[in-house]
């Protein structure tokens, strides 16, 4: 307790009516800590009242327990994920084939630039204990829905301009989110690897069965 009183030396208390604020730089701090290590288990409630400059107790009228506080960044990641699809998608033009590599190259970006934050969602190294915290099944099962949709439609505008085959979409989306991941963690996990040049293309363009260009 003492660190937190002397952390808490250091910053300004809000105003009456800036809890939200609050809430933004704890998880802010989460945020951070989670990039700076690449472990969401440096995510503790003293490890982030101390960068806010709180007592760690102040967190529990924002967050309920450290395992909300990991939610919370996991979820602000996936909706900056979805965000960054869109983005990749909009830069696109018209050609269904190359709006869905424009969403699967997003993808890989994605988890090329924010290695921590993409571990922490889909490398199942959190694992909340769903009788001990706050978080549940329905919170884990909503995570991630937006973004597998959009790559779904994405498949979906292939088949329907016959520049893909696939007769199953939601088992091919899965199969091709599947096969992103795998190139994407392995890209981390074996940089001195030499990957062909046109790896994503062939693991694209054999999951999503698209047709000759």
């Amino acid at each position: 307790m003492g660190e937190d009183r002397a952390a808490t030396g250091t910053r300004v208390p809000n105003r009456r009516g800036e809890g939200a604020k609050l809430r933004d730089e704890i998880l802010a701090a989460a945020v951070e800590l989670l990039d700076e290590s690449g472990d969401a288990n440096t995510i503790t409630l003293r490890a982030v009242a101390r960068r806010v400059g709180i007592a760690a107790p102040s967190i529990y009228r924002h967050f309920l327990d450290q395992p909300a506080i990991v939610l919370a960044v996991i979820q602000q990641a996936f909706a900056e994920l979805n965000e960054h699809l869109r983005d990749s998608l909009a830069a696109a033009d018209d050609d269904p084939r190359k709006r869905l590599f424009a969403v699967c190259d997003g993808y890989l970006e994605y988890a090329r630039t924010h290695p921590g934050r993409y571990r922490t969602m889909f490398g199942g190294l959190w694992q909340p204990d769903l009788n001990e915290s706050s978080v549940d099944e329905n919170d884990l099962a909503s995570l991630g829905q937006a973004s597998m949709q959009l790559l779904a439609e994405q498949l979906a505008s292939c088949v329907a301009a016959g520049r893909a085959t696939s007769t199953d979409l939601p088992a091919d989306t899965v199969a091709l989110w599947l096969g992103l991941h795998g190139l994407a963690h392995q890209r981390v996990a074996s940089p001195a690897f030499r990957w062909p040049p046109d790896i994503a293309e062939r693991i694209i363009t054999a999951l999503a069965h698209l047709e000759d260009r």
